[in-house]
């Protein structure tokens, strides 16, 4: 056998393992998780952090020791709720019985929102808002840029008011 059909022979019988290698890389790639299963799940509320338009920061809603969950399940349906742990407590627990401005004082630092959510590519996170605290906000889409590492998932929101909101949280255990 001449040097030239022996090259070929060899290559030839190198070619299968060449295609084996390449498409367990593409396996690999395939096996990938997609945004949103990694973003479904508990999330457990780290930090929030205001900044508007004049960049004078401040802590969110429910101060700089905010507590809170995000739940996204699989199916598209999330909920949200947040506030600070050292609201004033009111006179009574039953609620048709505390006044409408003890009430409102004790929700100003407090959250809650529930809905659908999905994902747009694989830096976006889009909730739309079925019921909130705040009815203005009922019906109302917000769209999220996401990073997600080691466990930790920053939400980065720039508001209607060029305000930008970031929100740290941690995978719930």
């Amino acid at each position: 056998m001449n040097q030239s059909r022996r090259r070929m022979a060899r290559l030839a019988s190198a070619l299968p393992i060449i295609v084996a290698l390449s498409l367990g890389t593409s396996a690999s790639w395939a096996q990938q998780k997609s945004l949103k299963s990694q973003l479904a799940g508990a999330w457990m509320l780290v930090s929030q952090e205001v900044t508007p338009k004049d960049g004078a920061k401040r802590p969110g809603t429910g101060g700089p020791n905010v507590k809170g969950i995000l739940i996204l399940d699989a199916s598209g349906h999330y909920a949200f709720v947040a506030g600070a742990p050292d609201r004033p407590k009111l006179k009574t627990t039953v609620r048709r019985d505390i006044p409408a401005a003890e009430l409102g004082e004790a929700t100003r630092t407090f959250a809650a929102n529930y809905g659908t959510w999905s994902v747009e590519g694989d830096k976006t996170l889009i909730r739309k808002f079925q019921l909130a605290v705040i009815p203005n906000n009922d019906n109302q889409e917000v769209k999220y840029t996401v990073s997600l590492a080691k466990g930790e998932l920053k939400l980065v929101q720039v508001t209607a008011a060029g305000a930008t909101v970031e929100t740290v949280y941690r995978r719930a255990k």
